[in-house]
């Protein structure tokens, strides 16, 4: 299932995308001053690593000339002082690309952990944890290790392998041009490993997510596995899975392996030809042993920047899917954000000094009076309609129940006022204006939500509640859940309001969960709220506690909710039954009930049912205690 949400991933390009890099660059520019001083290090490393084989060549030519009586006191002091200088340096740009790295991994994850916050539901459903948790992890990690490092190879790599060309050349040009003889061989490796090298990348990565999101969905659904003992099917679905990254690992781990030799060899065959050159050429008196050792250390030393230059061109090529995975995240729109005019204007009434607090933050009175669907309708998929051309007026201080089929287009309704879709046809209005005219953070501000598995987060139970407002007081907390009849199963507790939930809540039952959720929705005190089957998982005596708690909480607020249980709904201002899309019954439960239609059968249906479950129960405890 996530696999098939992982298979849009951008197309391959064989080579180096350098506008795409021009883009990810923008997050190294906050390190400008490192990235200089990094730069700074590296041309002193290139100037000693040049100058380390003249002074050898010196030496040997001292030697070579004096024996014994050589004077090498100069010469043994500047190979100490370059010897120094080198290793200050190698200790100072390894600081520096460190800070770099951790610096720009910290900004990129932010900066994407932002823009996953703007993103609206749909684009959640489009996309599995694993495609975004290999984003956030192993691309970032990948991304950062090229900005710190990559700068320092490259201009070390190309200063080192100028100035010895340059030295080379000045040297003997004849020697000079044997060893680059070997420059169009390597030109055309590296344009033979790069599209590989890419390519094998791209696999590797996408096999990276769909391997993360089997071991989400694994460890998430591992509850269902073992109730279905499904353990062995699912392990070879994941050795599937691991066996395609194996082969898409090995096979990049082979181009990387091989890469770096070739280099190195080609550089070798001309070290060897100048070697073969220069020896006749001492033998004949036209050069010295010391330049002939000097130009061999140069042509040897000519590795070692092309080895870097090489591995960092693998590096690159293989953090190029990165780069591309994450900018294809940044670079996703936001289907749901206000307008440019109204950010302006929301900008404008913040900046004004006399600001109505009746006003909202985009100048529209803040009180919702009424919510209307005009005309609206919605597709998830282009062609598959949910609604057509639906209708509905919700005046404040009404609760709006909606029953059904499954299916039927109640969550669509609800994710639609809550502006987490928006129409795709007609309007949804406030107060008479349409949504869009509003200030989205206004709108879910004034939101609570209730839904039939909440999610709490790792923490205290004070945490959880205080998450729908930050500045809440502890009395505050206490309060919302007196409210909600969470108080007396809090303070029950060890620890009380300091009690950890565990993760995602799994140290409290399935009510008491309902409960602290009901009690975090409330106490941010919202206009609209949104109540998704929020007892139908809970017994019979936490369900009384949660709709006792619903009705004084649901008391003057607009309220949406979606029913299982249709007793929990009698009370509603109107009970809509929605199908396909439409309102096919609006009315108060008695009305309903009188009509004798689709809400009456639902109601008799699930009524007649529920008294014979509890006759039976009651019939199996009379048997027990005869027993």
């Amino acid at each position: 299932m996530a696999e098939d949400r992982l298979h849009d991933d951008d197309a391959f390009h064989p080579r180096i995308n350098l506008a795409l890099w021009r883009g990810m660059l923008r997050f190294a520019r906050p390190y400008a001053r490192h990235l200089l001083g990094l730069s700074a290090l590296a041309v002193v490393c290139a100037a000693c690593d040049v100058t380390l084989p003249w002074v050898t060549g010196r030496f040997v030519d001292e030697i070579t000339r004096h024996g014994a009586q050589a004077r090498l006191g100069a010469i043994e002091l500047a190979y100490g002082a370059v010897i120094a200088t080198l290793g200050v340096a190698i200790f100072v740009f390894i600081v520096l690309a460190g800070r770099i790295t951790t610096g720009v991994s910290y900004d990129i994850r932010a900066a994407a952990f932002d823009k996953l916050q703007e993103l609206p539901f749909s684009f959640y459903d489009r996309k599995a944890v694993g495609w975004l948790m290999a984003r956030l992890t192993s691309d970032v990690g990948s991304l950062s290790r090229i900005m710190g490092w990559a700068l320092l190879d490259l201009v070390w790599g190309t200063i080192v392998l100028t100035s010895v060309a340059a030295v080379m050349f000045a040297l003997n040009w004849r020697l000079a041009l044997i060893v680059l003889t070997v420059v169009p061989p390597l030109v055309w490796v590296s344009r033979y490993f790069q599209v590989r090298l890419l390519r094998t990348s791209r696999a590797l990565r996408k096999a990276n997510s769909h391997t993360t999101a089997a071991f989400n969905e694994g460890i998430v659904g591992v509850r269902t596995s073992k109730s279905f003992v499904r353990e062995e099917r699912n392990l070879d679905e994941f050795r599937d899975l691991t066996d395609q990254m194996y082969r898409h690992a090995v096979s990049n781990a082979l181009y990387s392996a091989l890469f770096l030799p070739v280099v190195l060899g080609l550089c070798s065959v001309g070290i060897g030809l100048a070697l073969w050159r220069g020896g006749i050429d001492v033998g004949l008196g036209t050069i010295s042993l010391g330049t002939l050792v000097m130009f061999l250390q140069y042509a040897g030393f000519i590795q070692n920047p092309a080895q870097e230059l090489a591995n960092m061109l693998t590096q690159v090529q293989g953090a190029q899917a990165s780069a591309e995975r994450i900018q294809g995240l940044l670079d996703t729109p936001v289907e749901i954000r206000d307008s440019p005019e109204l950010r302006a204007a929301i900008e404008a009434h913040h900046a004004s000094p006399n600001r109505d607090s009746r006003l909202a933050p985009d100048g529209y009175p803040n009180r919702i009076e009424t919510i209307e669907f005009r005309d609206v309708g919605f597709a998830y998929k282009e062609g598959q309609a949910v609604l057509d051309n639906f209708n509905l007026t919700v005046k404040a201080g009404q609760s709006i129940a909606l029953v059904g089929p499954t299916g039927g287009g109640k969550s669509t309704i609800v994710s639609l006022v809550c502006r987490f879709y928006e129409p795709t046809a007609g309007q949804v209005l406030i107060n008479g204006v349409d949504y869009r005219q509003r200030s989205l953070h206004w709108l879910q501000s004034n939101l609570g939500m209730v839904l039939q598995q909440p999610h709490l987060f790792t923490g205290t139970i004070r945490d959880n509640i205080r998450y729908g407002r930050l500045d809440a007081t502890d009395s505050q907390i206490e309060h919302a859940a007196r409210l909600v009849n969470a108080h007396e199963f809090i303070a029950a507790m060890k620890d009380g309001y300091d009690s950890q939930v565990g993760e995602g809540g799994n140290q409290l039952s399935t009510g008491q969960k309902q409960l602290v959720a009901l009690a975090r929705a409330v106490i941010a005190e919202p206009q609209l709220f949104v109540m998704d089957e929020a007892t139908s998982s809970v017994d019979t005596q936490t369900e009384r506690l949660i709709q006792s708690a619903v009705d004084r909480v649901l008391r003057n607020r607009i309220s949406f909710v979606i029913a299982h249980r249709l007793s929990t709904i009698r009370s509603a201002s109107r009970i809509l039954v929605i199908d396909s899309g439409q309102i096919i019954e609006d009315g108060t439960h008695h009305q309903l009930i009188r009509r004798r239609g689709r809400y009456f059968e639902l109601y008799t249906s699930q009524f007649t049912s529920e008294r014979e479950s509890q006759l039976l129960d009651t019939q199996e405890v009379a048997e027990q205690v005869a027993l």
